[in-house]
């Protein structure tokens, strides 16, 4: 047996073998690595950090253009007169401050039906997403903290709802709204918006980012029914993402318009979107000039309750945001 070990370590290695000892080369370069794909590939050289910078920087400014620049322009045309409107720089102030008569012109309109489509879109829009909020917030937890039969299929209906573009459940809610007499009504536009399948899969995400399961076990040791502890103890702890929620849902509801141009027909009861895109349509198609600026102030006053809702809600939304980025 001792012969046989000697023989084995005397033997050389065989062909291809990956043991092979490295040679030492004490006067030359030292040996090239080589991997089991071959030798290694040089990497070009890179760009410089300069190069990437400016390309982002230009990047960015293209967008702050797309953004920055259409406000810019509904702003400079507000306070100009119509000879001012087609007459001067679009991005620049026109000869006369005309935004006071402007407005006064808007809100003296048809006898001031624009201050009744600004109603009607806090109306949908506000109350709206208001209960939808609430109502994604219940389906939410409920998807988290319990466990019955269909759970998982049940969800995945909700998220196919996720991936239906809204324009094309119009026609649909419409049909269904004609069989329950909901056309051309509040109604009609108000349930449709109530329906908000990404607040409750964010719903879902946020109850189990704030609210913890000990929590809730808690409050059931302590005596507290599922509602209560819903109402008193999860609802508060998933105040931000309630809110961003509802942030959402209130911007879609007040930037739609398919839905009620299709389910309306009485113009006392349109949004303002609506009764802009009126406007609009009345100056290209009876060659009235002065509906131009009643649409153009209108869009800049429609915007102005969009930025305070934002500013007033934006140390929710910004945490809302954040907190299921992980998850």
């Amino acid at each position: 047996m001792i012969k046989t070990l000697r023989r084995a370590q005397a033997a050389p290695p065989a062909a291809g073998s990956s043991a092979r000892p490295a040679e030492r080369h004490p006067s030359g370069p030292p040996p090239r690595t080589t991997t089991a794909q071959g030798p290694s590939r040089r990497r070009g050289p890179r760009a410089p950090a300069s190069l990437s910078r400016v390309g982002v920087n230009l990047i960015l400014l293209v967008v702050v253009c797309y953004t920055v620049l259409p406000p810019l322009w509904l702003l400079m045309a507000s306070t100009k007169n119509l000879t001012d409107l087609f007459g001067t720089n679009g991005f620049a102030p026109g000869r006369h401050f005309n935004l006071p008569n402007n407005l006064h012109h808007l809100f003296a309109a048809d006898g001031g039906i624009y201050l009744r489509w600004l109603w009607n879109t806090l109306l949908y829009a506000g109350g709206g997403a208001v209960l939808a909020a609430f109502i994604c917030a219940m389906a939410g937890y409920a998807f988290d903290k319990f466990a019955f039969r269909g759970k998982e299929a049940l969800y995945g209906l909700v998220l196919v709802g996720v991936m239906i573009p809204s324009a094309a459940l119009v026609l649909p809610t419409y049909l269904l709204a004609s069989n329950v007499g909901l056309v051309n009504g509040f109604w009609g536009v108000f349930v449709p918006g109530l329906v908000f399948p990404f607040g409750v899969y964010l719903a879902r995400i946020f109850s189990a980012s704030y609210v913890p399961d000990e929590v809730v076990e808690a409050t059931r040791v302590d005596g507290a029914g599922e509602l209560r502890s819903f109402w008193s103890v999860a609802l508060p702890m998933m105040r931000p993402g309630v809110v961003t929620i509802g942030l959402f849902q209130f911007t879609a509801i007040w930037n739609n318009f398919f839905l009620p141009m299709v389910m309306l027909s009485d113009d006392r009861l349109y949004p303002v979107n609506l009764g802009l895109y009126t406007w609009n349509s009345n100056a290209l198609s009876q060659g009235n000039p002065d509906d131009y600026l009643l649409a153009i102030t209108g869009s800049l006053v429609a915007i102005v309750p969009l930025i305070v809702l934002f500013l007033a809600v934006q140390r929710f939304w910004r945490s809302g945001m954040t907190a299921g980025a992980v998850k």
